[in-house]
């Protein structure tokens, strides 16, 4: 089946990889290394049920998307607040 073919989940990577460019914000990065790493394991002879090589994916692309939220996202005191209204004047 598709789903066992190492290069369609490059493939896969590699275009969530670009979304990521038009959408910044750590949205697609995670189900891109997700992908990515299916792909590998795929490639090197690992290749699980669909149920399981789905499940792989989820796990290491919420893992990836927390740990790059966790590090590289806003900062304490990073987020910027309004006192005043342009539109009160």
């Amino acid at each position: 089946m598709i789903w066992e073919i190492w290069w369609v989940w490059v493939a896969a990577g590699l275009v969530l990889a670009i979304l990521e460019l038009f959408a910044p914000g750590f949205i697609f990065v995670g189900f891109a290394v997700g992908a990515m790493v299916v792909g590998v394991l795929i490639a090197l002879g690992v290749v699980p049920p669909l149920p399981w090589t789905l499940v792989v994916f989820a796990v290491v692309s919420v893992l990836v998307w927390v740990g790059l939220r966790l590090g590289l996202g806003t900062r304490e005191g990073q987020t910027k607040t309004f006192d005043h209204d342009i539109n009160e004047d």
